[in-house]
């Protein structure tokens, strides 16, 4: 994929109808979430109670719209606050009280970074590495705090597979980017990204 194709314009009409799409599914799916935590297994129960579950359903909601980067990041943004919404709203209907603003406010922050980063992989270039480190980063940082703040009472299992798909990920575009400096920059920003993950999402939570 090159830039070129990377910024090659679609229609207003698909852009919008790629665009409700991401929102309506990001609703659709928080809700989701909600119930999947009464019947996922106790293995990949953690999925539906984590930020890198909601990383993972905006990446692949951002992907499968194949918009620019400009509407990448408004819909990272709009697909992690809806997910936020879907979530709160399906726990009512199980009568549960969900409070979506913290993390309402934490997706209109974060959102654009994954949305600009999914939109971003499809490049060869520092773009990829960038992109990359982003998620990469997210994935890696969750995975140390699941296997170390939370160990006691959640599986390591969807821990491990979450680490192990950030560094697929990260492999991948090493071995994808064009120049030895991008692979190798992306390796360093995905180290520096999760550590600063991990120290802020313990600050949050704790």
């Amino acid at each position: 994929m090159t830039p070129a194709t990377l910024s090659r314009p679609r229609s207003t009409a698909a852009r919008a109808t790629a665009s409700v799409g991401v929102c309506t599914a990001g609703f659709v799916l928080g809700g989701a979430t909600s119930f999947a935590q009464g019947f996922l297994p106790s293995a990949v129960a953690s999925f539906a109670n984590s930020s890198s579950g909601w990383t993972l359903v905006t990446v692949l909601l951002v992907a499968a719209a194949r918009v620019g980067p400009a509407l990448s990041a408004v819909l990272g943004a709009a697909s992690f606050v809806l997910l936020t919404v879907g979530y709160s709203a399906a726990s009512a209907l199980r009568g549960l009280t969900y409070d979506p603003t913290l993390f309402a406010v934490v997706g209109l922050v974060v959102g654009p970074v994954v949305g600009l980063a999914t939109a971003w992989l499809r490049t060869r270039d520092v773009r990829a590495a960038l992109g990359t480190a982003a998620l990469a980063g997210i994935g890696l940082g969750e995975a140390a705090y699941g296997l170390t703040a939370v160990a006691a009472s959640t599986s390591p299992v969807y821990w491990v597979l979450m680490g192990c798909a950030a560094v697929t990920l990260l492999v991948s575009t090493a071995r994808r980017v064009r120049s030895r400096r991008d692979a190798v920059l992306a390796v360093v920003l995905t180290v520096v990204v999760a550590g600063a993950f991990l120290l802020a999402y313990q600050g949050l939570l704790n």
